[in-house]
């Protein structure tokens, strides 16, 4: 059985399939909302993210895969499960490719509509707490000043004190206490740290190595800071 707070919307213009699939989905323990047009849904588009939207291809007005493309201009990210007598391979791979969670074909075994439902909502699930967890780490670097945010993605980059120094024009022990507040208000304790939140946020790309150049041999002026 599933948490009540999930609401499957179900669009569809086929009123004795949406009765059928409505008693179906209440028995597995979802809340459901019935539209028998895109319109509908789009007159007042769901925000729960817990949801999740189980959509026909062929309707009168706005198809299927229509309002799978004006919800995302929208910026509406609930999953998407298409449930079609229409399908064709050219469409199911269309809407998968805009980010339809599956593509399923009437008739379908009631094991396998819940099944794909469960696995939408719990991927959906995944991908917001990944986004809830990029903007925690965001929302640290910008807490960082301007100086602090160079210093950390010199850092990020392999390079150490001395070549940040060269870098930025000033000496070390400038450098050093700048990495230190990076690190402070960054909430690690390690360089690595500071690259997964790099990777993490997309500063710097996850399969971008970083590489320590070599050593600069070069003397700052004593009166450089």
């Amino acid at each position: 059985m599933q948490e009540a707070s999930h609401v499957i919307h179900v669009v569809d213009d086929d009123s004795s399939f949406r009765s059928a699939i409505a008693r179906l989905l209440n028995a597995a323990g979802y809340e459901v909302a019935l539209y028998e047009t895109s319109q509908q849904l789009l007159e007042k588009p769901p925000t729960s993210m817990t949801d999740c939207i189980l959509l026909d291809v062929q309707m009168a007005g706005l198809s299927g895969p229509q309002l799978q493309d004006r919800l995302s201009q929208l910026g509406n990210r609930l999953p998407i499960v298409f449930l079609t007598g229409h399908g064709d391979i050219p469409t199911s791979v269309r809407t998968i490719k805009a980010g339809a969670e599956d593509f399923l074909t009437k008739p379908v075994t009631k094991e396998r509509l819940l099944d794909s439902i469960e696995r939408a909502l719990d991927h959906a699930s995944r991908s917001r707490a990944r986004a809830e967890e990029v903007d925690g780490l965001l929302a640290r670097i910008q807490t960082l000043t301007p100086r602090e945010k160079q210093v950390f993605a010199l850092v990020v980059r392999g390079m150490l004190n001395k070549q940040i120094a060269h870098e930025m024009g000033t000496c070390e022990r400038t450098v050093k206490a700048h990495r230190h507040m990076v690190m402070e208000k960054c909430g690690v304790r390690s360089v690595a740290e500071l690259v997964m939140i790099a990777e993490r946020t997309g500063i710097m790309p996850a399969d971008s190595v970083p590489v320590k150049k070599p050593a600069l041999r070069v003397k700052m002026p004593a009166n450089s800071c």
